[in-house]
C-alpha cells in the first residue's frame, strides 16, 4: 500500500475517533506500521494541515492525536454557535433520544450498551438542542453521568410528564426498547424537525 493510502485512513481514523483521539500506538496496530512509519505519516498530515487554505489542524494532547478547527478562524465558530440551526436530529440522535426518554436515568455507556455503537455524538447533540440533561452522577466507578430527558423535550413533544410516554409492551427485552421508542418517536419525526 502506498504512504498517501495510509496517510488517507489515518486522516480517516483520527475523525471517526472524534473528541476521544487516537494515540499513535493504536495507529501502529490499526495499520500494522512500525512508530517510524507513523511518524512519518503524522509528520505529513500536519505539514498538509499547516497551510492557510485548510481549515482543520492536528493537536497532539499527551499521548492522544485529534483533528480540530484552526484557532484563528474561531470568531465564524462562534458566529456559527450564535446562528439558529435548521439541522434535523440523524437516526443516531433519535435512537439516543427514545432510549433516554425509556430508561432515564441513563448514562452513556448504558446508552452504548443497548444501541450497540458509540453514542459520543448523538448525545453531545441532544444535549446542544437541550432536548436531554445531566440528572446526576451513577454511582460507582468514575461516577459517570446520567442523563434524562429536559423541559424543552416534554415541550417539543406536547407532553405534561414523562409519564405521558405511551407505555412500552410487556415483557419487552432491554435490547427492544430502541425498537419500540422509534415506534413512539416515528409520529413526532416531522414535528421535531419543523422546530429544529
Amino acid at each position: 500500500m502506498e504512504i498517501t493510502e495510509y496517510k488517507a485512513i489515518t486522516e480517516g481514523l483520527l475523525f471517526a475517533s472524534g473528541d476521544e483521539g487516537i494515540t499513535k500506538k493504536q495507529l501502529e496496530r490499526i495499520l500494522e506500521l512500525d512508530k517510524k512509519t507513523i511518524d512519518h505519516i503524522i509528520d505529513e498530515i500536519r505539514y498538509d494541515y499547516e497551510h492557510i487554505e485548510r481549515g482543520i489542524t492536528l493537536m497532539q494532547s499527551k499521548e492522544v492525536l485529534h483533528l480540530t478547527t484552526k484557532p484563528e478562524h474561531s470568531n465564524y465558530y462562534q458566529k456559527l454557535i450564535d446562528t439558529p440551526q435548521n439541522s434535523k436530529l440523524s437516526q443516531a440522535a433519535l435512537e439516543s433520544l427514545a432510549i433516554i426518554a425509556y430508561q432515564q436515568p441513563i448514562t452513556r455507556t448504558e446508552i452504548e450498551e443497548i444501541r450497540g455503537v458509540k453514542s459520543d455524538r448523538p448525545v453531545q447533540t441532544l444535549i446542544a438542542k437541550s432536548l436531554i440533561e445531566e440528572v446526576g452522577r451513577k454511582n460507582g466507578i468514575g461516577r459517570p453521568m446520567m442523563f434524562g430527558t429536559s423541559t424543552d423535550f416534554l415541550i417539543y413533544f406536547g407532553l405534561k410528564s414523562i409519564e405521558e410516554l405511551p407505555p412500552l409492551p410487556e415483557g419487552i427485552e432491554e435490547s427492544d426498547v430502541e425498537q419500540e421508542a422509534d415506534l413512539f418517536f416515528e409520529k413526532f419525526k416531522d414535528q421535531l424537525h419543523e422546530k429544529n
